[in-house]
């Protein structure tokens, strides 16, 4: 270690203490990944604050030093956004792990990042209340990183997505500086919206410190039906159908053939039998406070789907056989990456468009030689593309690959879609950000990033093109 990093790592043990600022090979490797892939970049130092303030002093002690800073979440990213890819220092939240406040009267809750997203749930659902963000990762991603990400999960098709439930956050600046960047209010036309800028910007322009979220009322019923499908485009043309039948789900899943065969194969405890002429299934929720509505609703989404060529529909009518349904489609990324080494790609279009978007795949996949395993939140037109490795060569996986998933990318943005819709843009989709964004738009990130962080400190290497 040469002087210039002895005296900057005495100067984060002064700011954190001793035992909160690592370097061993050992526990920077393990901060050194998300679940992008099998990437590994480890930080040349990794140190676990507990205040904003420390936060505050690190922040400005990389400003003197002109070193990277990477803050990292939960570590169960997509795109690679907490990656410390030019080194520097690790920035773990995890010890900013308290729920503050939960305000009953005004249906708010008030938390530090790295509170997991389904001990935030679980925490507002004992007072009657609903924080309805659920990725597929809830067991163990943070809060923070949902903002991050501006994630979104199996029920944004009803309720909507990250960004719709905050209202206020604490943020340190890449300068150092400690702000709020909006009101604890439902209605805020003050200024230019910083708190939406925030979210959905992979901590490139601040680092989240508190949150107030917005919460709603405790649905007490749901309904969750399993339809299978002989031909999987007419599982994707059956989810415009539904909407326009006049019902808005609260959860609208997609699952390929393959997917729910390698799942059920993985996860234990799942006895769904899928026939072999199945292709894909949908998972069809909807949810309210009174049964009858419900069962009516469910009556008209059978009315639709019976329209195309489906097999018997299970109605799950117990909490046994929704939570197995449940565990099924959220343990399906679990199961692809158990399988092979893959590639996992975030295509979003209008849901009419999914069937085209589905079929051109397919046949980007023959052109290129690969297999795809598709599945995701349909009901938004959300398709998660997962590229399978399986018996490819690594010169066709480093060198075809390449080429086919720039040209779903082209599909996704000719139907009026965009490359992400959930996971980010982070370091495995930024060169590929020119197809879905013209050149000034790029700009215009550009001199915001620039605005924020004139040094480039924070996170940098992301979401912008090299």
């Amino acid at each position: 270690m040469n002087n210039t990093n002895t005296l900057l790592l005495q100067k984060l043990q002064q700011i954190v203490g001793h035992e909160f600022v690592f370097y061993d090979t050992d526990t920077l490797l393990q901060y050194g990944h998300d679940e992008t892939e099998d990437y590994s970049f480890p930080p040349n130092f990794l140190v676990k604050p507990r205040t904003t303030q420390e936060i505050a002093a690190i922040v400005k002690l990389t400003n003197e030093y002109a070193i990277p800073l990477v803050p990292i979440g939960g570590q169960t990213g997509l795109s690679g956004g907490a990656l410390a890819i030019l080194g520097g220092i690790g920035l773990s939240m995890e010890r900013l792990n308290k729920i503050l406040h939960i305000d009953e009267n005004n249906l708010q809750v008030t938390t530090e990042p790295a509170v997991i997203t389904q001990v935030l749930r679980d925490a507002v659902a004992e007072k009657g209340l609903f924080y309805p963000v659920d990725p597929s990762s809830m067991g163990s991603c943070f809060i923070g990183g949902n903002i991050a990400e501006n994630s979104g999960g199996a029920r944004a098709v009803k309720y909507g997505v990250t960004k719709d439930y905050v209202l206020n956050l604490e943020v340190v600046l890449p300068t150092g500086e400690i702000i709020w960047t909006g009101a604890n209010t439902l209605k805020n036309s003050t200024g230019y919206n910083l708190t939406q800028l925030m979210v959905g910007s992979e901590g490139t322009l601040g680092i989240v410190t508190k949150i107030v979220l917005k919460l709603l009322p405790l649905n007490k019923h749901n309904v969750l039906l399993l339809v299978p499908f002989y031909k999987a485009e007419e599982a994707c043309e059956a989810v415009s159908a539904i909407f326009r039948a006049g019902i808005v789900p609260s959860a609208l899943e997609f699952m390929e053939r393959d997917a729910i065969d390698w799942a059920v194969k993985y996860i234990e405890g799942i006895s769904i039998i899928i026939q072999p002429e199945h292709q894909a299934h949908l998972l069809i929720e909807v949810d309210g406070n009174y049964p009858e509505i419900l069962m009516l609703e469910a009556e008209k989404i059978l009315e639709v789907v019976e329209q195309f060529s489906i097999d018997e529909v299970l109605f799950a009518d117990t909490e046994e056989q929704k939570n197995a349904i449940w565990k099924m489609r959220r343990g399906v990324a679990e199961a692809v990456k158990a399988n092979s080494i893959y590639k996992e790609e975030d295509t979003v279009v209008p849901r009419y468009e999914l069937p085209k978007l589905l079929k051109g795949i397919k046949q980007i996949g023959v052109k290129y030689g690969f297999q795809s395993v598709c599945y995701g939140h349909a009901g938004d037109g959300n398709l998660h593309v997962n590229i399978i490795k399986g018996t490819l060569s690594d010169a066709a996986w480093q060198n075809e690959v390449p080429k086919g998933i720039k040209e779903i990318f082209e599909l996704t943005v000719a139907l009026k879609g965009t490359i992400s819709g959930e996971h980010g843009i982070g370091y495995v989709q930024k060169n590929y950000l020119p197809i879905a964004m013209q050149p000034k738009q790029i700009d215009v990130l550009r001199n915001i990033k620039k605005v924020f962080d004139p040094k480039n400190i924070l996170n940098p290497g992301k979401i912008l093109p090299d």
